[in-house]
C-alpha cells in the first residue's frame, strides 16, 4: 500500500479560482499535477496547499481529471481548514481587523490552502476525529508567545491549518491518517510567534502519541504525515520540535530520498532528503509519511528525478514541493 503526501500548490488569490481553473481544458500546473500523480500510483495521498471548498467541487474535479487520465481516486475527503477563518482579533497589530494575519492560519479567504485526502479505499467519514479546534493554550506545556492577547489566546487554535485522524477501511482493517499542515516558523517578529506555534504543532501530535491530551491515542496501525514546514537539519525554526516526532519510538522515519543528485555543501541535511526546493534557501525537507513503529516498510521515496527524467519538467511546473511516498505492508 503506497502513502503519500504532496504540497500540490492548488492555492488560489480568491474563492472559487481554483475551481475556474479545475473547468479549463488546458491548463500547464493543472495537467503537470495529473501526470505527476499518475506517475505517483499512491493509494492514498494527502494533499496540503488545496483550496476547500465547501461542497467538494474543486476536490472533485480534480479527481474527474485523474480519472480521465487512468488514476480513479473514489474516496475523497477535506474538512474546513483554519486557514482564512478570522479570530475576531488584530493577530498581526497592524490596526485592522480581518485581515490574513488576523485568522486563525494564515489566509486570503476561509478555506484557502486547505488539507484533502484522495483514497482506492473507503473512509470511514464516521469515525472521523478532528481537533483543529484544539486551543494553543490548552497543550501542556506550549511555547506561548510573550505579550499574547489574552481575549485571542481564549479563541486562538493550535492548528494552523487542521489536526485530522482518518480511518481509511483497507483489506487489513483501518489504517488511520494523521493529518496536518503547520505554519512556517518565520514572518513574524522577535516574539517568535510562527517559530512557537510551528514547534507546538508537531509537539501536538507528540502528546497525542503519548496519551498525554484529554482524546484518547491513535489507534495502531497509523501514519502521520503531512507538511510540517520544518527541516530537522537546516533552515529556521526551533527544531526539537520536529526531532521529536522524527525520533519517537510509535514512529518510524523511513527517510525517503530522491534522485536529484544535488548537493548543497552549506547545509547540514542530506539533500536527497529535501522536499522543496527555494531560489534563497535551497533545498528543506519539510514534509513528511511517518508510519507507525509495527507497520513494515517496504519502500519509500521523494518523487524528485533527475533533469534527464522527462517527469522533471512536470514536477516543476506543478509545485516547488516534490511529493514524499512509503510504501508498507499491513499486519
Amino acid at each position: 500500500m503506497r502513502i503519500a503526501t504532496w504540497n500540490v500548490g492548488l492555492d488560489r488569490t480568491g474563492p472559487g479560482l481554483l475551481v475556474q481553473d479545475l473547468t479549463k481544458t488546458d491548463h500547464p500546473q493543472l495537467d503537470a499535477v495529473v501526470a505527476v500523480m499518475v506517475a505517483l500510483d499512491a493509494d492514498v495521498i494527502l494533499l496540503t496547499a488545496v483550496d476547500y471548498d465547501r461542497g467538494g467541487v474543486a476536490l472533485g474535479l480534480l479527481a474527474d481529471r485523474l480519472a480521465a487520465a487512468g488514476a480513479p481516486y473514489p474516496h475523497r475527503f477535506a474538512l474546513r481548514p483554519n486557514t482564512g477563518l478570522q479570530t475576531g482579533f488584530d493577530v498581526d497589530g497592524n490596526g485592522r481587523l480581518g485581515d490574513p494575519r488576523d485568522a486563525q492560519g494564515f489566509g486570503l479567504f476561509s478555506g484557502q490552502g486547505g488539507m484533502a485526502i484522495l483514497s482506492r479505499w473507503p473512509i470511514d467519514e464516521a469515525a472521523v476525529r478532528d481537533f483543529s479546534g484544539f486551543l494553543w493554550t490548552d497543550l501542556p506545556g506550549a511555547l506561548l508567545p510573550d505579550g499574547s492577547d489574552p481575549g485571542l489566546m481564549a479563541v486562538q487554535r493550535l492548528a494552523t491549518t487542521g489536526f485530522w485522524d482518518v480511518p481509511v477501511l483497507t483489506d487489513a482493517g483501518p489504517l488511520h491518517l494523521l493529518a496536518w499542515h503547520a505554519t512556517p516558523p518565520v514572518f513574524d517578529g522577535p516574539e517568535d510567534r510562527n517559530g512557537k506555534r510551528n514547534h507546538d504543532e508537531a509537539a501536538f501530535w507528540r502528546l497525542y502519541l503519548e496519551s498525554a491530551l484529554p482524546m484518547p491515542p491513535p489507534e495502531a496501525p497509523f501514519v502521520l504525515l503531512g507538511d510540517g514546514n520544518l527541516d530537522p537539519a537546516d533552515g529556521d525554526g526551533l527544531r526539537d520540535g520536529i526531532g521529536a516526532l522524527l525520533s519517537h519510538p510509535a514512529l518510524q522515519d523511513p527517510k525517503p530520498k530522491g534522485s536529484h543528485g544535488r548537493v548543497e555543501p552549506a547545509q547540514l541535511g542530506d539533500p536527497a532528503l529535501d522536499t522543496v526546493l527555494y531560489d534563497d534557501l535551497g533545498g528543506l525537507r519539510l514534509d513528511y509519511v511517518l508510519p507507525s513503529s509495527a507497520l513494515t516498510v517496504t519502500g519509500s521515496g521523494v518523487l524528485w528525478p533527475g533533469p534527464d527524467d522527462p517527469l522533471a519538467a512536470d514536477l516543476t511546473a506543478a509545485s516547488r514541493h516534490f511529493p514524499v511516498w512509503v510504501d508498507v505492508t499491513l499486519p
